[in-house]
């Protein structure tokens, strides 16, 4: 009697137990389902469907046409015809709504990048929030997956759907397509956070230059396409992974609006790198409180002291910021054999040479251009940008010295070709036997 008893309550509670098993199994399933509509649905607003058309906002469904519309063109071919360029695929509010003249539209960042580096977007943004323009590279299998990445990012992010213009550009082979059939790509985006987490899943894909199938980056190029995606009257150009500092926009816009206007200048913003484990500094205050303890340094420092040292860092170290937010000429310098500032120009500036590609002489091409051509380098008292982590020996592709020989000769015969362009400039290049 005592063992029957306990074989019936042993009988219960299995039973029990097998009734919680299965509700939760249930429970599980239509949670399961409920998301995979989710997904369905998500992908379908994202991309097309019956039932996302009738339910998008009219808005999303502008921004979805402007892209069909941006692809269908088939982009135009770069001047040597290696390339093919998708010029404002994506175009934000500001520049879709821009009247020309305001303010608000005086400066612009313009930055460049592969897919693998598109993560520092949102840090690079919520520092800058203002208008930017990003000219992304991509090859094989990546421009279907850029395509859709960027569609992600300005459908999800609000920020970036108000300010952020976005360029291809991939080889003049290759073709961008509307990413109607990439539901692989997509599965788990929900939010902006989201797809800047699946763009973490690419970053470091490469070691800087180093592309599969030997590919040339074509640094200078892209630099243009971001800067021609602009109709900003200044542009600040830097590489998507330096940060500039804060404020940066208004300040230089009330400096502006207060001093008379020049043609011929440009205003340098000088450039540290930054340990990796270390917050990028916002103010002036704050970078020149690391740089004396060593943890922020000039740029370039280990692997080309001479770029950046005509930037005079102690002069500026040293200067005195007259009043907080306040943004004004510190000093003036010409340009001398082989600095590479980092600037804001006015959109009048000459172009960069689209024959340098990789490593080597692509920027320092550019200010020996603008010093023939007239200008003057007026560096900033309290603006400049800080590159995230130190640049050291030994992190580089293999082919770093042999394209860097390369470009050496390619710009022996650039400077020539200046003496031709600007024959009355009566600036002159002299260049050290060590140098050439």
């Amino acid at each position: 009697m005592h063992l029957s008893k306990k074989c019936s309550v042993f009988k219960v509670v299995l039973s029990a137990l097998l009734i919680v098993a299965l509700l939760q199994l249930i429970y599980l399933s239509f949670l399961s389902r409920f998301h995979g509509k989710q997904q369905r649905y998500r992908y379908s607003e994202l991309f097309g469907g019956s039932a996302a058309k009738k339910n998008a906002h009219p808005e999303k469904n502008t921004r979805k046409e402007r892209l069909r519309y941006s692809l269908s063109s088939g982009g135009i071919f770069d001047n040597s015809g290696q390339y093919r360029v998708y010029k404002n695929l994506i175009k934000s509010d500001f520049t879709t709504n821009q009247k020309p003249g305001s303010h608000s539209d005086i400066l612009t960042l313009a930055t460049h990048t592969t897919i693998n580096n598109l993560h520092h977007l949102e840090s690079l943004l919520e520092r800058w929030q203002n208008p930017l323009s990003v000219a992304i590279f991509a090859h094989g299998e990546d421009v279907k997956f850029a395509t859709a990445l960027v569609y992600a990012l300005s459908f999800f992010c609000p920020q970036i759907q108000a300010l952020v213009d976005f360029h291809l550009v991939c080889l003049s082979g290759e073709t961008a397509s509307f990413p109607e059939q990439d539901r692989e790509h997509f599965a788990g985006l929900e939010d902006c956070a989201s797809v800047f987490s699946r763009l973490e899943t690419h970053r470091d894909k490469y070691q800087n230059y180093a592309m599969s199938g030997n590919i040339s980056y074509p640094n200078n190029l892209l630099r243009n396409v971001a800067r021609g995606g602009t109709e900003s009257s200044y542009i600040l150009v830097i590489d998507i992974d330096m940060m500039p500092s804060a404020d940066l926009h208004q300040q230089f816009l009330a400096m502006i609006l207060r001093r008379p206007s020049v043609a011929d200048e440009v205003f340098v913003l000088p450039a540290f790198e930054i340990r990796h484990a270390r917050k990028i500094p916002s103010t002036k205050a704050e970078l020149v409180q690391l740089y004396q303890v060593g943890e922020v340094r000039p740029f370039y420092e280990e692997l080309c002291p001479r770029c950046q040292a005509p930037t005079n860092y102690s002069q500026w170290v040293n200067s005195h910021v007259r009043e907080t937010g306040t943004l004004e000429v510190a000093y003036t310098l010409n340009w001398v054999d082989p600095w590479e500032p980092f600037y804001i120009g006015p959109r009048t500036v000459p172009l960069y040479d689209e024959n340098f590609k990789q490593y080597g002489f692509n920027r320092i091409s550019q200010a020996c251009e603008l010093h023939v051509a007239g200008f003057r380098f007026s560096v900033l008292s309290s603006a400049f940008v800080v590159h995230r982590g130190f640049k050291i020996q030994g992190e580089f592709h293999a082919k770093k010295e042999e394209e860097n020989k390369q470009n050496r000769v390619l710009f022996r015969s650039f400077k020539e070709g200046l003496k031709t362009k600007y024959p009355s400039s009566t600036r002159r290049i002299v260049f050290p036997p060590s140098y050439l």
